[in-house]
């Protein structure tokens, strides 16, 4: 899903340019209230929403169609409880990412289209390691790009409060696509989160960012593969994307390693001892921080600015490793060498939230208590880290927890 375009999650791949982005954000997530409870309760918003439509251009007769037989769907609203990049373990969110079927697929549609990538690549100076990395976690190459009714799915977001006036504001947007007959109302298909296509566009990021890849007319991200890879390369570089700079890599660290380092350029870093995993030359130019998803004892990786981009598209850093890991091995790349911490016991979901309430106290966390961890936590728990004299590696077990529970 994309969620702010793309991103989630995908869940299938991934769900925030679409659902990716959507269910990747650490943030508040606000209580779901039905606005009325009733079928006429819906109604009553549906047609709330005609003065803001018709001031867009939207017709009535493409509004009336668009909410023919609209209901809102229960099914849906449990869908918004399930976010496995912020609760599963990473190292089984980005092995399940690479399996060996979506490898396989993934070597099969770069092969099919290399004049394809080689012009996006050219065009926008995003890596078709990256595009392939994104179409791969969010709809398996196309195989499964979502069978909601796009409308459908927003509109019962939008009525029960989810996420604020986001959903409305995407549904606003579904209907000016359908107004503007990009899209017919029958293959108006996506997620439950709304996010479309074959690298789940939100409607937003569809009018924003989607091109005609394949110079026929028509921005199709739905059945175009052309369309819809060039679509997330300009969306990824008007994001920020930095041409010629790596998203990371994979890095060993020397032995009694400082780990009060976290941002250096890539000459510092290998002046402080760390080589590159796969045994490549460091990049030249440019600066990377140090990022240890499974703490001081796991893989180390190197990244830029550009996995941040990356994250833009859903910000949880297990969808940016799988979608940088995925494309990486698509193209030849290594798997992870370093070794996870599997052996050891992980926080649930009591406990999590637990330890972000105690690192509020301190002053050292202000995001949202949703036992959800993402970059926000992180930062915190290696500022708390660092106070105490600890190894700041920002990984959040029960050492920490217990370090937080006798702090004062």
């Amino acid at each position: 899903m994309q969620l702010p375009l793309l991103s989630m999650r995908r869940l299938g791949g991934a769900l925030l340019l679409g659902l990716s982005l959507i269910i990747g954000v650490e943030g508040p997530i606000r209580p779901v209230q039905a606005q009325g409870g009733t079928e006429a309760g819906f109604q009553r918003f549906v047609q709330g929403l005609w003065p803001t439509a018709k001031a867009r251009g939207v017709s009535r007769a493409t509004f009336d169609e668009a909410f023919r037989g609209v209901e809102p769907d229960p099914k849906i609203i449990a869908l918004t409880k399930k976010q496995s990049e912020f609760v599963r373990p990473i190292w089984d969110y980005i092995n399940g990412s690479v399996s060996a079927q979506r490898l396989r697929r993934g070597r099969e549609m770069a092969a099919e289209w290399p004049k394809t990538l080689t012009a996006i690549e050219k065009t926008y100076g995003v890596p078709r390691s990256v595009i392939l990395g994104v179409w791969g976690m969010e709809t398996n190459f196309g195989s499964f790009t979502g069978s909601i009714y796009a409308v459908r799915a927003l509109a019962t977001l939008a009525y029960t409060g989810y996420r604020g006036d986001f959903f409305k504001k995407e549904l606003l947007d579904a209907l000016q696509i359908l107004e503007e007959e990009h899209i017919s109302r029958d293959k108006m298909l996506g997620s439950w989160a709304g996010a479309m296509g074959q690298t789940q566009f939100m409607p937003s990021s569809f009018l924003k960012y989607a091109v005609d890849g394949n110079r026929d007319g028509v921005r199709d991200i739905w059945s175009s593969v052309p369309d819809a890879m060039a679509s997330t390369a300009n969306y990824l570089r008007r994001q920020g994307w930095e041409p010629g700079l790596p998203w990371g890599f994979e890095v060993r660290l020397p032995a009694r390693f400082d780990f009060r380092y976290l941002k250096l350029s890539f000459a510092e870093w290998q002046a402080l001892g760390l080589r590159r995993a796969d045994g490549k030359a460091m990049p030249r130019a440019g600066e990377a921080s140090l990022f240890l998803p499974g703490g001081a004892g796991g893989p180390a990786f190197l990244v830029t600015r550009n996995y941040d981009v990356i994250k833009s598209y859903n910000s949880s850093d297990a969808y940016a490793m799988g979608v940088a890991h995925l494309g990486d091995r698509i193209m030849g790349g290594l798997p992870i060498q370093g070794s996870w911490p599997k052996d050891q016991p992980l926080l649930g979901k009591d406990e999590r939230h637990e330890l972000q309430v105690r690192l509020a106290r301190l002053g050292f966390y202000e995001g949202e208590m949703d036992g959800k961890f993402g970059s926000k936590t992180r930062e915190a728990v290696r500022n708390f880290q660092l106070g105490r004299g600890l190894i700041p590696d920002g990984y959040a077990d029960y050492a920490v927890l217990r370090e937080l529970r006798a702090a004062r």
